[in-house]
């Protein structure tokens, strides 16, 4: 799915906050300073990887007369319309989506339909260790080190094993974070 123009990461917001205990745990005390917490942390990994984010949250649970799109700290965040959940509406992104799309969700039925139209999927939690990473890095001021430093020996270390097919899928997905 390279097609030479950015990566567009579609969040399922409420399940990754449910699913981070940081993020879970404010989001228990109060739904606002869940969201924002994710936003915070989201804006942290957009400003070391310049992908398109955009974080979809169920409207039910969205403030009072809030707007249904928003842009914060340069996150597009959409709320789900009255009588639609976020899921359906992540669903009809992916569908009208003619980009390079990677969706974030740990809901298997999510996941499993933008798989089907094409596009990549990481589970929750894997993405939050991402976005550990970029708070790190911005709080040390260091340079993107995103990578892994390649040993340089010509040392074998035992019999070549390949990885299962998800796992370098998910490895190929990763390296492009």
């Amino acid at each position: 799915m390279t097609n030479g123009m950015g990566l567009h990461i579609i969040i399922d917001g409420y399940n990754l906050i449910r699913r981070s205990s940081t993020l879970a745990r404010l989001d228990r005390q109060d739904l606002e300073a869940g969201r924002m917490a994710l936003l915070s942390r989201l804006a942290a990994y957009k400003r070391l990887r310049h992908h398109h984010l955009t974080v979809v949250f169920d409207g039910a649970g969205g403030p009072a007369g809030s707007l249904r799109r928003d842009r914060v700290l340069g996150i597009e965040v959409y709320f789900s319309g009255p009588g639609e959940t976020a899921d359906t509406l992540i669903k009809r992104m992916v569908s009208q989506s003619n980009t390079n799309v990677l969706v974030v969700s740990s809901d298997r039925e999510v996941a499993g339909f933008a798989s089907a139209a094409g596009a990549e999927t990481l589970e929750s939690e894997v993405f939050e260790q991402r976005l550990d990473l970029a708070e790190l890095v911005e709080l040390k001021g260091a340079e993107e080190t995103l990578e892994k430093p390649r040993r340089l020996t010509t040392r074998k270390k035992g019999p070549a094993r390949r990885l299962s097919k998800k796992q370098r899928r998910q490895k190929r997905i990763l390296a492009r974070l």
